[in-house]
Order: structure tokens, then sequence, then C-alpha cells
């Protein structure tokens, strides 16, 4: 496999020495292949398979790098590298499943210079007391992103459909399912120890709307239309429902038996 993309920065500027957050940029296509859209889950597992893999090395490394934080304040340079070309692999794979893209990701944990979608992590210090709560500190972020994800996959099947027959992804859809897999990779970057930034932007940059220049070197703001910052609502909204259905489901599924042998 090749370098991964993840790397070293110069150093902190003034700009965005505490202020940079992992960037996720993905173009979208004028148009999708109709018959890879129709087959886009079964084209794609092989890279689930990889993934898999990779992920079960990924967990382990960041234990490590948990250690080696927690006594370097930052990570090593070694972990740093593997983990944000996991990352980069793991967004590229999910920005195909997710329709985003119609080119097919490559097995490697960097992708050609001019692949559609990229990840940028730097490294940059991290304050110990903060990678010593790390699980703790996660948890309002993890259950945003569990909602959204989980949103955007009930109507998954809805999502495909459009998209099969447009052959293209709506402008809004696809603002609101980059933001809502943007925000999932900048959760994952957090866990992983890859920066200190703390996940935020899950309904865009509007605060970089009418800006000239993007926040971060390379990095163009992701900008949504008050119809994609709606259609994300819609996915919190369809997270929490389903959530709050399969909680309901397993707790009645738990008291039958005990209801049977009380008896009436």
């Amino acid at each position: 496999m090749a370098e991964p993309e993840g790397r070293w920065s110069p150093g902190r500027t003034e700009t965005d020495a505490d202020e940079f957050r992992p960037v996720l940029e993905i173009v979208q296509p004028a148009r999708q292949r109709r018959l890879t859209v129709l087959l886009r889950l079964l084209l794609l597992i092989p890279h689930f398979i990889v993934l898999f893999v990779l992920h079960i090395a990924a967990f382990f490394t960041v234990i490590v790098g948990w250690f080696a934080a927690l006594a370097l304040g930052r990570l090593p340079d070694p972990v740093f590298r593997f983990l944000s070309g996991v990352l980069g692999y793991d967004m590229r794979v999910s920005a195909s499943d997710m329709l985003l893209i119609d080119r097919y990701p490559p097995f490697a944990l960097t992708p050609p210079a001019d692949y559609p979608a990229r990840i940028e992590v730097r490294p940059t210090p991290l304050n110990r007391l903060a990678v010593l709560f790390r699980v703790f500190l996660m948890i309002p972020a993890a259950i945003v992103q569990s909602l959204a994800v989980y949103g955007w996959w009930a109507l998954a099947f809805v999502w495909w459909l459009i998209t099969l027959v447009l052959g293209r992804m709506p402008r809004p859809l696809f603002e609101a399912t980059t933001a809502t897999l943007r925000y999932r990779m900048r959760f994952t970057a957090y866990v992983m120890m890859l920066t200190p930034a703390y996940p935020k932007g899950l309904f865009g940059d509007d605060a970089f709307a009418g800006a000239t220049r993007a926040p971060h070197p390379g990095a163009r703001p992701l900008v949504l239309s008050s119809a994609a910052k709606w259609l994300v609502v819609l996915f919190l909204v369809l997270g929490l429902a389903g959530h709050v259905t399969s909680s309901v489901t397993a707790s009645t599924t738990d008291d039958t038996p005990a209801t049977r042998l009380l008896g009436p």
C-alpha cells in the first residue's frame, strides 16, 4: 500500500494552529453511471472486507497511540501516518457507498492526486488531560454523528433510487450527505487522536459563506443551502426516531418473558 495521505504540517501558524479542523473535500460528479449506482454495494464488498481488517488494526493502534500521547503530548509519526491512512481509506469507501462519487476507490492508503474525495489532517500537540478523558469527552459528538448517519441510512433506499433515476445526486442532498460524512470523519479523527479539535460543522461553514478564501489553505468551505440544512435536520430526526424505536422494541422484548412467567 502507498504512503498515507496525512502529513506533518510545516508548523503552527497564527491563523490555523488551534482552529484547523480535519478537511473532507469531495468533488461532485456531473453524472453518475446508473449501472455502478445500481450495483454500488456489491461492487464495494472487497473494500468492506479490507476495511474490516484495517479497523481491527486501527483499534489496537489507537490504544498504543493513547499511551504514547499521554507520555509525549502527541501521536508518534508512524502511528499518525497509519491512522490517517485508515481514516482516508474509510472516507473514500464511505463517499462511494453514500453515492457522493462515482469513481471506484483504490486499494491504497493514499489515493491518486486527482481522486474526487480526499481528507487532510495535521498532527498538532495534544492536551494530555483531553487525551486521558477522550472516551468521555467524545460522547456528545458520538450521539450527534450516530443520529445523523443513522438517519441518512434510514432513507438510503430513497437516496439510491433518486440517484439511479436521475443519474446524479441532487445538489441539496449532495451537500447534506457530504456534511454528514464530514462530521463523522471529524468525529473519528478526534477519537483516533489525529486532531485536538472537537467535531463541528454538521450544518456547514456559514461563517465563511462570503469569504474569498478558504478558512485553511487547500480547503473550500462547505456552505449548505437551506434545503440541505433541512435535510440534515431530517437525518437527525430520523436517527432519533430510529434509536427510540429500537430501544422501545428491545425493552418490550426483554419484558415479555418476565410477564409470561408472572402470569395474569
